[in-house]
């Protein structure tokens, strides 16, 4: 396992790139930021997402998703104070993404997967600025945590 401060380092390099640019990083360029060669900051960057519920693109060594971020396009997309470019992983996620921009107005905008009527939540902070339709619910098909034997708390 390499050194947690490593990870830590890489972790935080990768979230504020996307942050900063709604784009991921490519581990050449992590690999700069860690003082490391390109190979060893591949290694640390798959350990990275081998510890969240992010994933790479299939087959390749690009990142897809780093929770809460999604970097390919999903239905919900995300501004920053009207500054398009963020997707969000999932529903839930998306409203995490606030945390990642205090002080500023982070609006989520997704067609519903029922009927695909547009769906708008406006945050920033604590404070909800604005949700249309104001009757907007969230579900999941899935086991919230995954299946019961894979949660890290039962």
């Amino acid at each position: 396992m390499t050194d947690l401060a490593v990870l830590d380092r890489a972790y935080h390099s990768i979230l504020t790139q996307i942050i900063e640019t709604a784009q991921a990083p490519h581990y050449t360029e992590v690999a700069k930021t860690l003082g490391v060669f390109p190979e060893e900051a591949k290694a640390v960057v798959r350990e990275v997402i081998e510890s969240t519920p992010g994933w790479f693109h299939p087959g390749t060594d690009y990142l897809a998703s780093f929770p809460p971020f999604n970097v390919q396009p999903t239905q919900y997309r995300v501004s920053i104070d009207g500054r398009p470019g963020w997707f969000a992983q999932c529903g839930f996620e998306a409203t995490a993404i606030r945390w990642l921009f205090p002080g500023r107005a982070v609006r989520i905008e997704a067609p519903c997967l029922c009927c695909g009527d547009q769906m708008v939540i406006e945050m920033r902070d604590d404070e909800i600025l604005l949700v249309d339709p104001d009757t907007i619910v969230g579900y999941t098909s899935a086991e919230v945590g995954g299946d019961a034997a894979n949660r890290p708390f039962r």
